[in-house]
Order: C-alpha cells, then sequence, then structure tokens
C-alpha cells in the first residue's frame, strides 16, 4: 500500500507527502529525519489515504501540492486547520 499524508506543523502550514509506510514515515518527521520538517515541530497527521498503486498515490499528492489541491484541503479540512 502506498499513502498520501498531510502533516500540519507548528509554523501551521502543511506538509504534503506519500510513503509507503506511514508509521514509520511520521517518527522519522517527529524525530527531526525529514529535512523538509525538522525545524516545524511537533507536526501533527491530520489527513491520509490509501493507495494500491504507487503511480496513483504520486499522482495524489502532486495534486494536492498545486493551487488548486490546496483549495480543496482546505474546504474538506476547514474545521482542522
Amino acid at each position: 500500500m502506498y499513502y498520501v499524508y498531510i502533516l500540519n506543523c507548528s509554523d501551521k502550514m502543511l506538509y504534503v507527502g506519500y510513503t509507503e509506510n506511514l508509521q514509520v514515515r511520521y517518527k522519522e518527521h517527529n524525530n527531526r529525519k525529514v529535512i523538509s520538517t525538522k525545524q516545524r515541530l511537533p507536526a501533527k497527521l491530520i489527513y491520509y489515504g490509501c493507495f494500491i498503486s504507487k503511480k496513483d498515490a504520486k499522482s495524489r499528492e502532486i495534486y494536492l501540492k498545486s493551487g488548486s489541491g490546496r483549495e480543496q484541503l482546505g474546504n474538506i479540512l476547514k474545521n482542522t486547520i
């Protein structure tokens, strides 16, 4: 399985990523092993989706990082962020 996930970082910015092992990746973020989030901790997992295909997961990650994807996230998670 592949996971697309969203973290809410301490600076109130969202981080979007994908991984094969969500538990391990989440621990890596909060243990300062990921450069893009290491100065923005703690990071809270606020969303994830599962995919069978790596290609589908990567496509979803890219979309969520786009302007319209960010807008959709704002609508979906408006009570969370």
